[in-house]
């Protein structure tokens, strides 16, 4: 029964989830307090670990999530279940894309879609920076907020001249750097 259950809810974040993983976020969120599978506060687990493997996120989570509730098989239902639609999706457009794309139906509904996925979008970083700093027991004691207002600044300075400097080292360097300042930030 577990499995019909996960290949249910995955089916359903496949077929709305449209914007990749970071739209699925929402999904996951609700998907927590209608299962009780997990809780919302291990979305930042799930988001962490799948953004620190490699692989789309939304897949990774999935897989994650699977796992985690019904083990291997699990992982595995929940991956096939979230990927299928986009799948047969894919199938079906690839015969028809030359002609498909020159819809002019098509082209507004593609672009009727771009708010609501930046509105997903907008509420997953909204969820998760709400659940990072206002549901941390450590930051409402108090404790995370002190050392994250004189962390802040240092952090942005670091990012700024990063993203203006453009300063290229591989991917694997900024994850390190940034696993270590989240561990100087969490002591």
């Amino acid at each position: 029964m577990i499995y019909m259950q996960l290949a249910i809810e995955f089916l359903k974040i496949g077929v709305f989830a449209i914007g990749g993983g970071l739209a699925s976020i929402p999904f996951l969120y609700d998907m927590s307090a209608r299962t009780g599978w997990f809780q919302g506060e291990d979305i930042i687990n799930m988001i962490a670990v799948s953004e620190s493997t490699p692989g789309p996120l939304g897949i990774n989570m999935a897989t994650y999530v699977g796992y985690t509730v019904a083990g291997p098989a699990g992982g595995v239902i929940a991956t096939l279940c979230t990927i299928a639609p986009s799948v047969l999706l894919l199938a079906v457009i690839a015969g028809l894309l030359e002609r498909f794309m020159k819809n002019r139906w098509v082209k507004a509904a593609f672009y009727g879609l771009r708010p609501a996925v930046t509105a997903l979008i907008a509420a997953a970083f909204w969820q998760v920076a709400r659940a990072a700093f206002l549901h941390s027991e450590r930051f409402m004691a108090g404790e995370g907020l002190q050392r994250q207002v004189k962390a802040a600044p240092l952090l942005l300075a670091v990012a700024l001249f990063l993203l203006i400097v453009r300063y290229k080292k591989h991917p694997a360097i900024y994850l390190a750097l940034a696993a270590a300042a989240g561990i100087l930030l969490k002591m």
